[in-house]
């Protein structure tokens, strides 16, 4: 029987981005229309990726602006990171950026196992961010991608699968994963 794998994730990004629901929707799923600002909270979940379990210790952490320094926390120990924008805020996707920067100077390495995730699919009418920036971010990182919807349950779960993709792909050595099986849309 294989061993269970553990990981560490931390979920980052601007305020009220949706870091929260796509958390929840994936740990409980459940949505929760409302806002309340998130402190931090940790929650456990397993998945099954590639014949393996994995227990997931994933960081829902507060919403990030760019004055704001990065917590040790959610630097020391995590093995991948999520980084989380709306689709329809501009100012959140310009925000994934710093975050990623900031990452990569506390960590002092030049590559982190990284999903960019376009959140609140659903408000495709209010959209500012197009999916090719999306891709171009993501590419730019040598960071996997994909457009989620917590509301609907639209690539949720993708989500963490594309992350500990990224993480065993670092932790193998095996950088030959195939473009289109980073970035995953609607």
């Amino acid at each position: 029987m294989p061993e269970v794998k553990r990981r560490k994730i931390a979920v980052l990004g601007a305020r009220s981005v949706g870091k929260s629901s796509l958390v929840k929707q994936f740990v409980e799923k459940q949505f929760i229309d409302s806002y309340y600002p998130t402190i931090e909270r940790a929650y456990v979940k397993s998945i099954a990726y590639k014949g393996n379990e994995y227990v997931l210790e994933i960081f829902d952490t507060a919403g990030q602006d760019e004055f704001s320094p990065l917590k040790a926390q959610y630097a020391i120990g995590i093995h991948g990171y999520v980084l989380v924008y709306s689709i329809a805020s501009k100012n959140s996707f310009e925000m994934v950026q710093i975050l990623h920067d900031k990452i990569i100077d506390y960590c002092g390495v030049t590559d982190i196992p990284c999903v960019i995730v376009g959140a609140k699919s659903d408000l495709h009418s209010s959209r500012q961010v197009q999916i090719s920036e999306l891709e171009k971010i993501a590419e730019a990182n040598n960071a996997a991608c994909v457009e989620t919807s917590a509301k609907d349950d639209v690539n949720v779960g993708r989500v963490f699968q594309l992350c500990v993709q990224e993480i065993e792909r670092r932790l193998s050595g095996n950088q030959a994963v195939p473009k289109a099986s980073r970035c995953i849309f609607q």
